[in-house]
């Protein structure tokens, strides 16, 4: 679905509109820092209420549990109420969470705790992005939209280093407390933002919405894009019934199937457990596992700046391909050093080393494009449900991932443990070379037409 030819002219990147998708991109930031900040705190929270082996998966997952709640219902919303006032009430929900989390007295409270900073996440996951989408043009949405996980990343080492630094303080409630800072600036920031002008034109509000273009286009000559935006909406139904037309047929499936592999080749289980894999791999003490998931988590943000820098040039498609390659040999290499019953020095360093190249590779692939594409190739009326539907998936998987992680390490091993992830990363690679369209250079009233001619062709 590449449209090199498309026809859109490329305008200079607006300093408006990229102010305005750093600030949405903060979303992203809690989303990354409420989700890494478990690994450190867990070890800590573990040993202060000790927590059974069933206990602490629970508060582990207790944030999926609220993220799969939470993108439920969060498109509906979003479609109903607009992306920006969505978002503003996510963000009085990470500020709730994070002091119901440093203030919980018993694990329960703690895991309920989680439930709400995880309904925050399961909304933000998503409505972050889409508001980002579709106020960018289509020459930058890649990179704009993909600032979301560069901010996913930079929050998962934010909270790496929350862990480390407060580590020898065994300061868990700190450790989740602090979140409320960047929640507070997100409400902050988003008051001075203006809503989706997409969202706008759904709604009939077209002078509000040829306002708010020209404002993040920062020129009075939006005509032509506002007039695209209404063809494409008299295309469009809106509703279940063109949700589960014969064009949403293919999106819907490429949508799901990534959300699916996303979670399924493992990444979870290092984002969630990296400093017990480190453990694993022979570091002893606490905060030295901690600080090597520092460098796991500098390395994820170093590679998604690489992917911000090619996904408008190279394409979705490409990052994916090989990405997701890497990530199948990443994950081999990490199984085979497990093998050994007693790691010896040079295959604990094996084990150290495929780990941040599994990341990496994530971290150009599945990782950003994932994202990126659920916020382009559904239409406009319904882009909020589906993309909702991606993401209950995604987060849903994520859950299953991080309930069985240990039990698989149990029941598996190490190495047929992370063989498995591998297994699934090859099936995800043909998902993706025979089903995942090319989407760069395309504005998304031009995919979402090229999707109605498929559906019109097929009847």
């Amino acid at each position: 679905m590449s449209s090199p030819e498309s026809g859109v002219s490329k305008p200079a990147t607006s300093g408006f509109v990229t102010m305005v998708s750093w600030i949405s991109a903060l979303a992203g930031l809690l989303f990354g820092y409420d989700t890494g900040v478990i690994s450190g705190a867990i070890l800590f929270v573990q040993q202060d209420f000790q927590l059974t082996r069933v206990q602490e998966e629970v508060v582990v997952a207790a944030v999926l549990l609220g993220a799969v709640i939470g993108a439920s219902f969060g498109g509906k919303l979003a479609d109903r109420f607009g992306r920006r006032k969505i978002l503003i009430q996510v963000g009085i929900l990470f500020i709730i969470g994070a002091v119901g989390t440093a203030l919980a007295p018993t694990p329960a409270w703690l895991a309920i705790g989680r439930v709400v900073v995880g309904v925050a996440i399961g909304i933000a996951s998503f409505t972050a992005p889409l508001y980002i989408s579709e106020v960018s043009p289509a020459s930058i949405r890649g990179k704009l939209v993909s600032l979301n996980q560069l901010m996913i990343t930079i929050g998962i080492v934010v909270s790496y280093l929350a862990d480390y630094g407060l580590a020898d303080a065994r300061a868990w409630r700190w450790m989740f407390g602090l979140a409320a800072i960047p929640a507070l600036v997100l409400v902050i920031g988003l008051i001075f933002v203006p809503e989706s002008p997409r969202w706008l034109m759904s709604q009939s509000k077209n002078s509000e919405a040829r306002s708010v273009l020209q404002r993040i286009r920062e020129t009075t000559d939006v005509g032509t894009e506002l007039a695209d935006i209404e063809a494409d909406l008299q295309l469009q139904e809106g509703g279940w019934r063109e949700l589960l037309a014969r064009s949403m047929r293919r999106p819907l499936i490429v949508g799901i199937g990534l959300a699916i592999f996303q979670q399924f080749t493992g990444i979870n289980t290092v984002l969630y457990y990296a400093p017990t894999i480190f453990e694993f791999a022979g570091l002893r003490s606490a905060s030295a596992a901690i600080l090597a998931t520092v460098g796991v988590g500098v390395v994820m943000v170093l590679l998604t700046v690489v992917a911000l820098r090619l996904i408008d040039r190279v394409g979705r498609r490409p990052l994916l391909l090989y990405g997701i390659f890497g990530m199948i040999i990443s994950l081999g290499v990490l199984g085979f050093s497990f093998l050994s019953p007693t790691l010896s020095n040079i295959v604990a360093w094996v084990a150290m080393i495929s780990l941040p190249v599994y990341v990496a590779c994530f971290a150009i692939s599945l990782g950003p494009v994932f994202w990126l594409l659920i916020s382009e190739i559904y239409p406009l009326k319904i882009r909020g449900r589906a993309m909702s539907i991606a993401t209950v998936t995604n987060w849903g998987s994520n859950l299953l991932v991080a309930l069985t992680f240990l039990s698989l390490l149990h029941s598996l091993g190490r190495a047929w443990t992370f063989w498995l992830y591998g297994a699934i990363g090859i099936i995800a690679w043909i998902f993706v070379y025979r089903l995942v369209p090319e989407t760069k250079g395309c504005t998304l009233e031009e995919i979402d037409a090229r999707w109605h001619n498929i559906g019109q062709s097929a009847k």
